[in-house]
């Protein structure tokens, strides 16, 4: 099956109660945006949702049937109550990456050791229907996470969509 989508369409989602309720300003998902967009991808504004594995996986499933091939989450990777990314993230994924996410705690822990506490997960999305699958990444929701986590997101996202769409090693 063919499809369609513009393998450079991205989305960025920020998982946030207190954003989502208007309560304190997204940081997080504009950086994600800007990352995504200087490296060519098209993307709309960051997508903001209540903490919460349902709110994460409907978020993660609409980017998906708009056509996103790469997909960016931030916040509710921690482990207090209401972080439920990795859960609503996990329940969505065709299959998990555990080498990426491993390497954003990696990277994160060497920044500050609170780095190795996030649970966030990457893994793709496949083909079905009329979508061509994609590519799902969760950062920690703070800015610094995104700066330092998007450089590693973005040198295999490509390989990881032409993979998605058929394409050798």
């Amino acid at each position: 099956m063919t499809h369609p989508q513009d393998p450079r369409l991205a989305a960025a989602i920020t998982v946030s109660d207190r954003s989502a309720a208007g309560e304190r300003d997204d940081r997080s998902g504009p950086a994600v945006v800007a990352a995504l967009r200087e490296a060519g991808y098209s993307c709309a504004g960051a997508t903001i949702v209540p903490d919460g594995a349902d709110s994460v996986a409907q978020a993660l499933l609409a980017a998906v049937a708009d056509g996103a091939r790469l997909i960016v989450t931030s916040g509710g990777t921690g482990v207090s109550p209401r972080d439920r990314t990795p859960e609503g993230t996990r329940g969505v994924l065709t299959r998990e990456i555990p080498g990426i996410a491993e390497e954003l705690r990696r990277v994160g822990a060497a920044e500050k050791p609170a780095g190795m506490l996030s649970r966030g997960l990457a893994g793709v999305i496949d083909a079905s229907g009329e979508s061509a699958g994609a590519l799902v990444v969760n950062l920690p929701g703070s800015p610094a996470a995104v700066a330092s986590g998007m450089p590693l997101i973005l040198s295999v996202a490509r390989h990881v969509i032409d993979q998605l769409d058929g394409s050798d090693h």
